[in-house]
């Protein structure tokens, strides 16, 4: 107890959480930290000017109470929340929880901030639920489900002893990391100030408009300590809209995290007396080391928070006739020509892409009907198909259920609001219309799609792809276009989820032209992502040796298509890329010579064996989180003692000292290729993995025991 205040600690196990509540009843998340690390508490007084309140919201026509209405900190609202009561518990499955429940006494809204952390892993999930409880309609600009402050707590000098590190993820070059310190981003010391609660109102800011949720940047950041002891890290789970700002108070550095608002994405949500809203998820986490070490934490918590589905616990292979081979335009004999040599390679599932329902071409205008096209298939579909299954394979198809093309026959058989529109006139992106999912209409529709190709053609898999992007979102039955896109995204997750009810054994994967969709409020229900539709190897290495820190290794399914006129090495790199998560084998394997194909039955072998402890395994970087151009890549799988490390040469010198740790290695061998010429030793010296890869392109997957 504090003569100007009260705290309430709650222990968790593994993250500590003081919430401090002040002498005018306002709450404050005073610090987090991992479990057993010191608490540093100064004067209450001194430390109340670098913290914020515990949401923050803004409501119309209130602005802020300092700063400026571009940020999310010192909303007026914010300001006046007061503590109510709060209530901790833990669950039958060692989930930690904690609600803690404020008010505005001026509209009378009541604020439930909801925590929980899972029993041994070091992140806090939070989300905000808002209900109107007073006698006016409110309108909400924007709902925070993250709001830290002083997160600096006992380093003053903030920018001289923290980086921030933030995702890009643009198309064909998905989940590249880059660290900047503040000076570079425009903050840092401004000296001191005898202004009331003196910030720089400078931020660095991540955001995203639009169907795509991940174009630009993953919706994840972190705050790192440049002396590797501390690393905060972040994830915002929403398939739409979402925003995050790492700002100061006067020198305390504060973080908000969330879904759409107003100034950033034309989302407001109206509220009547009685109406509730909760916002999206974010979840951080605080470890006691550097921005790698973070990651372990959060392959654990994504795994906690996916959906179960045998997919992830099998791993089968899959080959899809897209990438580097048919490219859209699937038929009998094309289809016919793959299917042997994709079996005698070890797929489990053959997956027909984009194309298949299309007499023509050009089709993009023309989707939507999703009946199999006639004069790919003179023969009918089942055909195809029963190659497939006759050759051992599970049969699957591509679909973009989001979308009805404008000169596709069913686009009027559907009412205008079952469209996103803007003031009464249907959005046309790219030919085609996009759907709205609240309508029932629709998610009748699409059941009787899936019902069909499932039950009269035994598709076991749908590549569910998505290849436009709606900025605002719709304005049709929705308070603001922001609006019928939340709501729009949240019907369509439960659209899918429905699928996996009636469907438990097929397998759902998701796709945005690559990876524009790679966010866990999609991939806590989908099996399997694909990760980007980089058509160049060597490139797609960068991808492959970081994607990872965005998708766990049994989701993360990335394109192997070997060529016959590659080289051994390069094809060695193309299979590798895909080794270290979920193989999505394609390429032109119907022209393979004997000694080729052999090459991607050794690697499937390979993967065979690995993929038992891969579903399990935990991603480490032995030489740091690679860069786009780097010459030498990285990239290892722990479980338990077992290690696999795929190393990729892309130019430069011909050698590598791969950092292992202190304790070694006890045993270490070539796993894939194993006739391409190598060279691995131990160097005692620096407890380094001396390798020597000759030739490049060209990569190595490497198996290794610890002590």
């Amino acid at each position: 107890m504090s003569s100007c205040g009260r705290y309430i600690e709650w222990k968790t196990g593994t993250l500590d959480v003081d919430f401090f509540i002040d002498s005018r009843n306002h709450v404050y998340i005073h610090s987090i930290r991992s479990s057993g690390s010191p608490t540093v508490r100064n004067s209450i007084e001194s430390e109340l000017d670098h913290i914020l309140p515990l949401t923050q919201l803004r409501l119309a026509g209130e602005g802020s109470v300092f700063g400026t209405s571009e940020r999310l900190a010192f909303s007026a609202t914010s300001s006046r929340l007061q503590y109510v009561e709060h209530k901790q518990w833990t669950e039958g499955d060692g989930t930690y929880r904690i609600d803690v429940v404020t008010k505005d006494p001026k509209t009378e809204l009541f604020v439930n901030s909801k925590y929980s952390v899972f029993e041994g892993i070091p992140i806090l999930r939070c989300t905000t639920q808002v209900k109107n409880r007073g006698p006016k309609q409110l309108y909400l600009e924007s709902l925070a489900s993250l709001s830290l402050g002083y997160l600096n707590r006992g380093f003053k000098n903030w920018w001289d002893e923290f980086d921030v590190v933030v995702a890009n993820n643009n198309n064909f070059r998905e989940a590249q990391w880059q660290s900047f310190d503040f000076a570079e981003v425009g903050m840092g010391d401004v000296g001191d100030s005898d202004f009331d609660r003196p910030g720089t109102r400078a931020a660095v800011v991540r955001s995203n408009l639009g169907t795509f949720s991940t174009n630009g940047s993953l919706p994840m950041g972190a705050l790192t300590r440049k002396d590797k002891r501390q690393t905060f890290m972040w994830q915002i789970e929403n398939s739409g809209a979402w925003h995050w700002e790492l700002g100061n108070i006067v020198h305390g550095l504060y973080l908000i995290a969330g879904g759409p608002t107003d100034q950033h994405h034309q989302w407001t949500k109206s509220l009547k007396p009685g109406e509730d809203f909760t916002s999206v998820t974010t979840a951080v986490s605080v470890v006691n080391g550097d921005i790698e070490s973070s990651f372990v934490p959060f392959t654990q918590y994504r795994r906690r928070i996916r959906r179960e589905h045998e997919d992830n616990v099998n791993l089968p292979i899959i080959f899809n006739d897209y990438m580097n081979c048919l490219k859209g335009n699937p038929t009998t004999e094309g289809l016919t020509a793959l299917i042997d040599p994709a079996s005698k390679a070890g797929s489990e599932y053959f997956v027909i892409d984009a194309g298949w329902y299309s007499d023509v071409e050009g089709w993009w205008s023309s989707v939507g009907v999703w009946e199999p096209s006639t004069k790919r298939f003179p023969g009918g579909f089942n055909v195809i198909l029963d190659k497939i299954r006759a050759a051992g394979m599970v049969p699957g198809v591509w679909i973009e259920p989001e979308v009805i093309g404008i000169d596709c026959p069913e686009a009027s058989h559907l009412p205008d609001d079952a469209y996103f529109q803007r003031r009464g006139v249907r959005i046309i992106e790219q030919d085609r219309f996009h759907l709205d999912f609240r309508h029932k209409d629709v998610t009748s529709r699409l059941n009787a799609v899936i019902d069909k190709l499932v039950h009269q053609y035994g598709i076991g898999y749908f590549k569910i792809d998505y290849n436009i992007d709606v900025t605002h979102g719709t304005d049709a039955n929705a308070s603001s276009p922001g609006d019928g896109m939340l709501d729009h995204r949240r019907a369509y997750m439960d659209w899918i989820n429905k699928i996996y009810d009636r469907y438990p054994h097929v397998i759902l994967e998701t796709c945005s032209s690559g990876a524009q969709r790679l966010d866990y409020h999609l991939l806590a229900s989908h099996s399997i992502q694909s990760t980007s539709d980089q058509q160049e190897p060597h490139l797609y290495s960068s991808i492959s040796a970081t994607i990872l820190t965005a998708v766990t290794p049994e989701q993360s399914a990335s394109w192997a298509y070997p060529q016959p006129e590659y080289n051994d090495d390069l094809n060695a790199l193309c299979l590798v890329n895909s080794l270290m998560g979920r193989v999505h084998l394609s390429g032109r394997i119907d022209l393979l010579n004997e000694k080729q194909l052999a090459l991607v039955v050794e690697a499937m072998q390979i993967y065979k064996s690995m993929r038992v402890h891969l579903k399990d395994s935990l991603p480490y970087w032995p030489l740091g989180l690679p860069k786009w151009g780097d010459d030498w890549l990285a990239l290892e799988l722990r479980h338990g003692k077992h290690r696999y490390i795929a190393v990729w040469r892309r130019g430069g010198k011909g050698h590598l000292d791969l950092p292992i740790g202190p304790n070694g290695l006890c045993h270490f061998e070539i796993l894939f290729p194993c006739k391409l010429p190598t060279s691995l030793s131990w160097n005692f010296e620096n407890n380094s993995l001396s390798i020597e890869i000759p030739r490049a392109p060209s990569a190595r997957l490497i198996y290794a025991i610890s002590p």
